[in-house]
């Protein structure tokens, strides 16, 4: 199993847990990557809070939807919303968003068949693809199930489980499982 940490930086707040004791908990287990999202935090103190994840763990680390801050970590993570944001072209939007990072990891979420196909046509590391199931920590519109090994099949990408994940699940087709608060 490859573990894809997502460290949400507001769920540390409410837990009360530092980001060393975020690392410490990391490190119980085989952490491939790891996905910072921060919606409370300045920019300064997202920056500081990358450089020191970056100082402690010898793992890629990605923002999430933070362009800016992509100079001080190894990729960064799009959702479709954000994508259009950047242009209504899908492919134009990731050919800038390219031009900007270079070669570090560019990952996209989707939620169905379509999002997936026309993700295949993009030049992405990875999708993330979700829910799998029902979380608590972010508003899920659709919770896929068991619908997601055959969608993760049509992938052409390494596909990233996201929602709900839990350790012990084992899912087809499903390159790396992204876990948050079920790791803390």
């Amino acid at each position: 199993m490859r573990i894809y940490a997502l460290c949400d930086y507001e769920t540390l707040v409410k837990k009360n847990i530092s980001l060393l004791e975020y690392i410490k908990i990391l490190n119980k287990y085989n952490i491939t990557l790891l996905q910072y999202r921060d919606k409370i935090s300045s920019i300064e103190q997202i920056k500081q809070n990358l450089i020191f994840l970056k100082q402690h763990l010898n793992i890629p680390i990605i923002i999430n939807d933070n362009l800016n801050l992509v100079e001080f970590c190894d990729g960064l993570h799009v959702g479709q919303e954000d994508l259009y944001k950047i242009n209504i072209d899908q492919q134009l939007a990731i050919k800038l968003l390219r031009k900007k990072i270079g070669n570090k990891i560019l990952g996209l979420s989707t939620h169905n068949e379509i999002e997936i196909l026309k993700a295949n046509e993009l030049d992405l590391d990875y999708i993330g693809l979700g829910a799998y199931r029902d979380t608590s920590t972010k508003d899920v519109s659709t919770v896929l199930g068991e619908k997601i090994s055959y969608l993760a099949k049509i992938s052409k990408h390494k596909v990233a489980a996201i929602g709900g994940i839990k350790l012990d699940d084992n899912i087809e087709n499903i390159y790396y499982y992204v876990i948050g608060s079920g790791l803390l």
